[in-house]
């Protein structure tokens, strides 16, 4: 194999040729099942251990439970920015490869990395000086603050890996190499599942022994994801030699990656209203319902983000290569495969809602509650690849402006007013439709930017092409 190098230079071009042939010839129903697979499976066991998390934690009190709902739009700040760092270094970096631009693709992931990592450590530093006054803010009442405190000051240690663990996937991703990011994540997440009840029961260290199982998953696949590119299997290379001197390709990277902040930021302040409303109309077992139900959802909307992820790199190479045959090909592929799978696990929802809370926790009133808000969520979970696909088919292609829009409504645009409206209107009953009109509202706000980027978008590019 010959290596070439100079300043920022990728590692392997003959690795990077092939790479390219892949993602532009390959057919795109093949390509896309490929790339999604393995994100499918690294969403899916991410799910699990989130999932674990809860359902562990659910064993011990309701109080606990709450906890880790209050917890969780912390989490989604520290993803948010890992997101976005992640994301917008992505979406470049498969672009510049579809370019053979691989130099820059390079300066790209390491600038990323490198910030991902600094940020990961100032919300470690302040995040665990201020940790009670956070909690108190996204809405933990006196009940449930110990057990937030207990659970947060862990995950605040773990932020520097788990930002910098969202850049080295999501780079792995963007080259096509989504089967070495699977490795990582499922690596990561079967250790937090087999660690969870040994350090919770058997070590008796309550809810504090699921934050550090989580905090040790977390750096294990981190570690592992580093390896793939310490070890050279990339074709991106991670170094800080490489990291950007001019200030304009870290302002690229966030720019492109604001969708994603704009999403999981939203999410955050989102969680937030969520867990006063649902505290407000139902108490704890509310704020546990809720917390239940929002990972269930996660789980199933996993899948659909893995689609999306398999497909976004074959959208950024195809539309960097000015292929965009392909690239309505595979958006199409993904839209379809993934509403059959979507409407499967919303059935499966709505008839088994009650069995599956009282599987969490076996609280009455969090059943009662719960079981409510899973089946209206899970009526229109079918809607999801329209709003994921088109949001990611508009990052993927630097349409920015509207990614971020589109980021932004579900868990933003619609959901924050209608959290704050349906409450006060309908009580409990408001808190438990809030999120699926939302997810209405969405999927409509997607049409009209689904119908400009094929009819006139693409169609423009294809001028500028002949």
């Amino acid at each position: 194999m010959v290596v070439k190098m100079d300043d920022t230079k990728s590692t392997n071009t003959s690795n990077a040729d092939a790479q390219f042939n892949k993602m532009v010839n390959t057919p795109v129903w093949k390509l896309v099942t490929t790339l999604a697979i393995p994100t499918v499976i690294s969403m899916l066991v991410t799910a699990i251990y989130n999932m674990a998390d809860t359902f562990f934690v659910s064993q011990i009190s309701t109080h606990a439970s709450a906890a880790v709902g209050i917890v969780f739009p912390i989490m989604s700040i520290i993803q948010a920015c890992g997101f976005t760092l992640g994301m917008g270094s992505g979406s470049l970096v498969s672009i510049r490869l579809g370019q053979k631009r691989n130099a820059e693709a390079s300066e790209i992931s390491s600038t990323a990395f490198f910030t991902a990592l600094g940020i990961g450590l100032l919300i470690t530093i302040f995040g665990n000086i201020f940790s009670s006054k956070f909690m108190q803010l996204v809405g933990a009442s006196q009940t449930v603050l110990p057990y937030a405190n207990d659970y947060a000051r862990f995950i605040f240690f773990g932020a520097p890996f788990m930002c910098a663990s969202f850049v080295l996937n999501n780079v792995l991703r963007s080259e096509g190499k989504s089967f070495f990011s699977m490795i990582a994540l499922t690596s990561g997440g079967i250790l937090n599942i087999i660690l969870d009840p040994i350090f919770i029961f058997v070590l008796k260290m309550g809810i504090s022994g699921a934050a550090i199982a989580t905090l040790i998953s977390q750096f294990v696949s981190f570690c592992i994801l580093l390896s793939f590119y310490l070890r050279r299997k990339s074709i991106c290379r991670i170094n800080i030699k490489l990291y950007a001197k001019k200030i304009s390709v870290l302002g690229k990277i966030v720019s492109t990656g604001i969708p994603s902040l704009a999403r999981q930021g939203l999410a955050s302040v989102a969680t937030i209203l969520l867990n006063t409303s649902a505290g407000t109309y139902g108490g704890d077992e509310g704020i546990a319902a809720m917390s239940i139900v929002t990972k269930i959802i996660m789980f199933i909307a996993s899948i659909m983000i893995g689609i999306g992820q398999g497909f976004t790199p074959v959208s950024g190479y195809n539309y960097g290569a000015k292929r965009f045959d392909r690239v309505k090909k595979a958006y199409f592929f993904m839209i379809t495969s993934g509403f059959c799978i979507m409407a499967f696990f919303a059935v499966l929802c709505c008839i088994f809602a009650p069995q599956i809370l009282r599987a969490f926790r076996d609280d009455d009133l969090v059943v009662q509650i719960g079981s409510a808000a899973l089946r209206w969520q899970a009526a229109f979970i079918p809607l999801h690849p329209l709003i994921v696909g088109t949001n990611m088919l508009m990052q993927s292609t630097r349409n920015i402006k509207s990614a971020t829009f589109l980021s932004m409504n579900r868990q933003g645009v619609f959901f924050i007013p209608t959290i704050l409206i349906m409450p006060r209107l309908f009580g409990l009953t408001g808190v438990e439709t809030s999120q699926f009109i939302a997810d209405v509202l969405s999927a409509f706000a997607a049409i009209p930017f689904l119908l400009w980027f094929f009819k006139n978008k693409l169609k423009a590019e294809e001028s500028q092409k002949s």
